[in-house]
């Protein structure tokens, strides 16, 4: 599939570009040689790759476990009011 300077022009405006000619040039060829690789990937067959395979090693099991007692990282925060953490602002 080639692709035309009129559908990069009109992709660019969509993304609210300001190309050059040499731009869109450049551009033109670059798509147009990234969609005849889609075009050849589409023409194989995925056979049993599209099927992830089973994990080699068993996933272990999900367990519930009581968090240790927070009250001490509480006490040793230098800032902790009302259940959070309070940090120096980072973002102006």
């Amino acid at each position: 599939m080639t692709v035309s300077p009129e559908d990069v022009r009109h992709i660019a405006r969509l993304a609210r570009l300001e190309l050059t000619d040499e731009e869109v040039e450049q551009f033109r060829r670059e798509l147009s040689t990234i969609l005849a690789y889609v075009e050849k990937l589409e023409e194989l067959e995925a056979g049993s790759a599209a099927e992830p395979e089973r994990p080699d090693q068993p996933l272990r099991e999900d367990t519930l476990a009581e968090w240790p007692d927070v009250v001490p990282l509480h006490e040793a925060a230098p800032d902790f009011e009302a259940g959070f953490f309070r940090v120096p602002r980072v973002i102006e």
